[in-house]
């Protein structure tokens, strides 16, 4: 944890930040008290949102929701992240991280607690719409904040350790929600899991409020240029292929642990938190990783492919622990995808920018993470799990092919966009 400490920035990492007039780079220390809080804030955030991802498709399951229907709540959380991911982006610009973390993580408990008082399916899709906008402008802020607060030779790391509490919030999420099944009911669960959050507030008032700009913004030009970078269409595939098969076996792994490896609703529970046990700590080596290794599509290839692979076998097992098992082996692979994929995707940002750029990012993940379920939901209702899970991960291996063809590094050195004047008008976004 080395980078929680105070550390004065050498010539290196002031020729980083050279023309860089808004402050976005920490000009001389690193607040290790910020830091931690938003990590905190972080692995709050999800603790909630992955109790959730255990609870309410087994409440839907029980309210008599078929496979496909299982699936699409999650889609739907993860399609309203991808939707207000960019504008977060935009928002986080123009008035600061703190302004947005704050109103996304009370969106975030309303929504969960709004669940917890529904008895019927089709309100559902509301509520995890709702709680997915929250989820993605949780992601946007935490990313610039954190993005912000390191120089460019550290964001591997602190990625690494920023995924490391995300995921350390996806292992007691699912672990305490499953833990409580043995006492409460499903509906009583989501509403005691929601106090989680809480644990957020600290990171809200301590994270950095920089406004890029005084000014109005446009979308359309940092995007532009954004998207003009040789590394983001090869590094957009990369994600998009590690997230339509992580996203898939997320949606249904819970519902597929009743109904085909025979497990508990506590079991189910903790085969989710030892898959984020190891997906949080392996973050951590990933990150060290992904700050020596020049060509990050490498390692994003090998993971979604390793993931694919696993996903195949993983149809066709049962029991508790080969699943088990074949998880552990499997997700450090795809853990180090997404910290190199995060990290690219930071590298291309600009100080004046940061927001949009992160965004970006944001709503590409949550449209893979939501495409999976929706694409190939129909195909395990009709065929079962193997033949679904087979398909999307044949599917991913042929996207991770078709990056590496690509070859999306070596990275372009960021630029700092300069940002037109406006003048009177509404706000182009």
């Amino acid at each position: 944890m080395r980078h929680f400490a105070t550390r004065v920035l050498g010539p290196e990492d002031r020729r980083e930040s050279i023309g860089k007039t808004d402050s976005t780079r920490p000009s001389g220390h690193l607040d290790s008290r910020r830091t931690l809080a938003i990590y905190l804030a972080a692995g709050a955030a999800f603790a909630a949102v992955s109790s959730r991802g255990l609870t309410v498709p087994l409440y839907a399951h029980q309210l008599g929701a078929s496979r496909f229907l299982v699936g699409a709540l999650f889609s739907v959380s993860m399609l309203a992240a991808a939707l207000l991911s960019l504008p977060s982006g935009v928002l986080i610009d123009r008035f600061g991280a703190r302004a947005v973390l704050g109103f996304a993580v009370a969106l975030s408990a309303a929504s969960q607690l709004a669940i917890a008082g529904t008895t019927t399916v089709g309100p559902l899709f509301l509520w995890q719409a709702t709680g997915g906008l929250a989820t993605g402008a949780q992601l946007a802020a935490v990313l610039s904040v954190i993005t912000e607060s390191f120089p460019k030779g550290h964001l591997g790391q602190a990625m690494g350790w920023l995924t490391f509490s995300m995921q350390a919030g996806s292992f007691m999420g699912p672990s305490i929600a499953g833990l409580a099944l043995q006492w409460l009911d499903l509906r009583s669960d989501i509403a005691l899991t929601t106090g989680l959050i809480v644990l957020a507030v600290p990171g809200v008032i301590l994270a950095t409020n920089t406004r890029q700009s005084g000014q109005r913004l446009s979308l359309w030009v940092p995007l532009r240029s954004l998207v003009t970078q040789p590394s983001f269409i090869p590094m957009t595939i990369g994600l998009v292929a590690a997230t339509l098969v992580w996203g898939t076996v997320s949606a249904f792994l819970p519902i597929f642990g009743k109904e085909s490896l025979n497990l508990s609703s506590p079991q189910v529970g903790l085969l989710l938190a030892l898959q984020a046990v190891v997906n949080g700590v392996t973050r951590l080596p990933g990150g060290w990783l992904v700050d020596r290794v020049r060509h990050r599509w490498l390692i994003v290839f090998v993971g979604v492919s390793a993931w694919s692979v696993a996903v195949i076998v993983l149809g066709h097992l049962s029991g508790f622990w080969m699943p088990v098992l074949l998880l552990i082996l499997a997700t450090p692979f795809m853990a180090a995808a997404f910290v190199a994929v995060g990290v690219v995707f930071a590298d291309l940002s600009a100080g004046s920018t940061r927001g949009v750029a992160l965004g970006s990012y944001g709503a590409i993940l949550f449209l893979g993470l939501a495409a999976g379920p929706l694409l190939f939901g129909p195909v395990v209702q009709s065929y079962g799990y193997a033949i679904g899970f087979t398909s999307c991960a044949v599917l991913g291996m042929a996207l991770a092919v078709v990056m590496a063809a690509w070859r999306a590094e070596p990275l372009k050195r960021r630029t700092n966009i300069p940002i037109p004047p406006t003048g009177p008008g509404p706000w182009r976004s």
